[in-house]
């Protein structure tokens, strides 16, 4: 048997293998959060076709933690009969499911919330929404760290099998945790140990609103691709330590913000038409010119996160380390399992193209996945379509 096909152990959930949907915003929840048949579906299939772990797109855990109007809510307990639908749908196929949940901080816009965005500090206008937030005090901080142990809890209601918390891509939890985002000089930022203290904090109020083994995960930046340095590999090593010691069930990482660098998140094409034509009209001629200067800067990498993951593995000890970013070939992911770089594998644009490619694997009919990374199902999110793939083109 391929080691992509043994199980693996995370608190007390078994993965029947070693591959994970890593969250996607699926662009499928109504205008108020609650889940639809369109996401259930989804999901569904992803079960049928052997995905071992199945990660929904983030969960905004309080309003103003929204980033966009068709995100699927966990904010509050009108979610849960819908949100308990999609976790019956995945196991009713014998998959397993873990929720994860997400804090916009600054990455989102009055339009969503009603209100300025709000971050650990003030300073600078993010170059998308020109969004300069509003920093946080200290009540703030605490309520978001409630909201996270709220959501869990209905989570947990909906009978989840595991919580992952989002400290990647730009969200708040990686703002804190960056020293780009992060200028405070209180007890939450100007060390390491400080920005730290958010993501630390709100694991300790998860595990206290779950039950005792329920697996908790951590999805980390191990670059943020900022303007200045943010998190950087070195900074990387350093919370995945941290994280180590507080004996998380599992590590995911990646890279890259939403705002500042998401070609850094999808190396491959940049899908240069449709995301300029998701942009409002005064500012079409701007992201024409951005657009055209990012164009062939992104190739696609295979597995380019994996130099990082060779860093990281050897300090998580007994820590589950998955990984994200570029993994294609077979033979690379079985090779990333045989020499411990990771223990298993993460994708998004794969199971979006191909929703049973793992069951093709496991029978032999595939030593590659389909996708060619055009990223035009990233586009599409942009433009508020469901995510789906369109190689052929968005619709008109």
């Amino acid at each position: 048997m391929s080691v992509l096909f043994e199980p693996i152990t995370l608190g007390n959930m078994t993965m029947k293998n070693r591959f994970v949907h890593s969250a996607t915003y699926e662009v499928m929840a109504s205008e108020t959060g609650e889940v639809s048949d369109q996401l259930i579906k989804r999901y569904q299939n992803l079960a049928k076709g052997e995905v071992g772990l199945i990660i929904p797109g983030y969960l905004y855990v309080h309003p103003l933690g929204r980033s966009y109007r068709h995100q699927t809510g966990i904010h509050d307990d009108r979610m849960i009969p819908g949100l308990r639908k999609l976790v019956e749908a995945v196991h009713q196929e014998g998959g397993r499911i873990a929720f994860q949940l997400a804090h916009a901080g600054r990455q989102t816009t009055r339009a969503v919330i009603g209100q300025r965005p709000l971050g650990p500090s003030s300073k600078g206008r993010d170059p998308v929404n020109f969004v300069k937030p509003r920093k946080m005090d200290v009540n703030q901080i605490q309520e978001v760290i409630h909201a996270f142990a709220s959501a869990a809890r209905r989570a947990v209601e909906a009978g989840v099998d595991g919580i992952e918390l989002h400290a990647a891509h730009g969200y708040l939890i990686n703002q804190f945790l960056s020293p780009f985002f992060n200028h405070r000089s209180d007890d939450w930022g100007g060390s390491d140990a400080n920005r730290f203290r958010l993501l630390k904090e709100v694991i300790a109020a998860v595990r206290d609103a779950i039950p005792r083994g329920m697996p908790v995960l951590v999805k980390l930046n191990i670059r943020d691709y900022t303007p200045k340095a943010g998190i950087t590999p070195a900074l990387a090593v350093t919370y995945a330590r941290w994280l180590a010691e507080l004996e998380i069930d599992g590590l995911e990482i990646s890279c890259g913000s939403a705002i500042y660098s998401f070609m850094n998140m999808c190396r491959g094409d940049v899908p240069s038409k449709e995301l300029v034509n998701s942009l409002p009209l005064w500012k079409k001629p701007a992201g024409k010119l951005i657009m055209k200067s990012m164009e062939g800067k992104y190739g696609f990498e295979e597995g380019y996160n994996m130099e990082i993951a060779r860093l990281l593995k050897p300090i998580l000890g007994k820590t589950p380390l998955f990984v994200v970013g570029g993994l294609r070939k077979v033979k690379e992911m079985r090779e990333a399992i045989e020499e411990q770089s990771a223990d298993g594998i993460s994708m998004s644009r794969p199971f979006i193209r191909e929703p049973f490619i793992v069951k093709k694997i496991r029978q032999g009919k595939a030593d590659a996945v389909g996708c060619v990374s055009c990223n035009r199902c990233l586009a599409a999110v942009a433009n508020d379509i469901p995510v789906k793939c369109y190689n052929k083109g968005l619709p008109a």
